[in-house]
């Protein structure tokens, strides 16, 4: 099965306690198309620059992602972010924003990427990730914002809304699309905006998937070594959906596992700057830790302890 991502490819220069990096390759269509890779065909729209080089799209290639659909502008430069990460790795903060060619971003669907199974919206304008939905009829649509669009372009959004089942977004944001703060309160309130299920990602502290009927929360993989949480967000959507894509199911047991995919994804992506450590693993290493976070929360079968309270005790 096929997935198609419609989202920014960039360049990000990124500072944390651990290191910096300039102008390295980034972007959120980018994260997820290379996480999502290791299980399924994936297509990917976007735009980029001058600045766009073989070396850059090399990265695509090693990993046979389709760019086809990638669209380059000549005379312009790519969309370039620049942040930098305290103690706190949770929270990034921008130093600088240069939108250059995706401030008129418009996505262009090829008839081969209109025929794709599985569709993620990386965070655009949420009228682009309508317009791009409505030229698919795919078996699951993933969709992905943030706090500006809650906030800026909140009815455009509620309407985008409607045609996701997977929405995918962090804490702070599900909170305020919701105007709750309990969590349970705001996942209620949220799945009556039109998606099936929610995704939120809680950073070192795991995910939590709602739905209307289940409830599912998993620790993050312990790691010593946390280098760069850029684009984590990113790869864990793109190991969730790589791996509904791969098994082309969604029943409850599916979306737990890809859940778990997903977080084993985006302990990789952070152990690096940048897609280093993604570019590097295997299918083997994938799996192994896929293992450890199952053997981290089963806790085995059994009965709670009784006390008894016969006479004579």
């Amino acid at each position: 099965m096929s997935i198609l991502v419609v989202g920014s490819v960039a360049f990000d220069s990124v500072k944390t306690p651990f290191g910096e990096r300039e102008h390295i390759l980034g972007g959120a269509a980018m994260y997820f198309s290379v996480a999502a890779s290791f299980f399924a065909d994936v297509r990917l729209v976007g735009v980029v620059g001058d600045d766009f080089s073989a070396e850059h799209e090399a990265v695509f290639k090693e990993r046979r992602i389709d760019i086809s659909d990638l669209e380059r502008v000549k005379g312009q430069r790519s969309f370039h972010w620049k942040g930098e990460y305290g103690f706190d790795l949770n929270v990034a903060r921008t130093l600088d924003t240069q939108l250059n060619v995706f401030a008129d971003f418009k996505p262009k669907l090829s008839n081969v990427a209109r025929q794709a199974n599985y569709l993620f919206l990386a965070n655009i304008q949420p009228a682009l990730q309508r317009e791009v939905r409505q030229q698919l009829n795919p078996r699951i649509v993933a969709a992905d914002t943030m706090n500006y669009w809650i906030e800026n372009d909140r009815k455009e959004l509620l309407e985008t809304l409607k045609g996701v089942d997977l929405l995918i977004i962090n804490e702070a944001e599900a909170r305020e699309l919701a105007g709750e703060a309990n969590l349970l309160k705001a996942s209620r309130r949220i799945l009556t905006m039109g998606p099936s299920r929610l995704i939120v990602k809680r950073g070192e502290y795991g995910a939590v998937m709602f739905s209307d009927s289940s409830y599912f929360a998993i620790p993050a993989y312990p790691l010593e070594d946390v280098f760069d949480p850029t684009g984590a967000g990113d790869s864990f959507a793109g190991g969730l959906m790589g791996y509904l894509a791969a098994t082309n199911a969604s029943d409850e047991a599916a979306m737990r596992r890809a859940v778990i995919y997903g977080s084993v994804m985006a302990s990789f992506n952070v152990e690096e700057f940048g897609v280093d450590r993604l570019r590097r693993l295997s299918h083997e290493e994938i799996d192994e830790r896929f293992k450890t976070i199952k053997e981290m929360t089963h806790f085995g079968d059994s009965d709670a302890p009784r006390r008894s309270f016969l006479a004579g005790d």
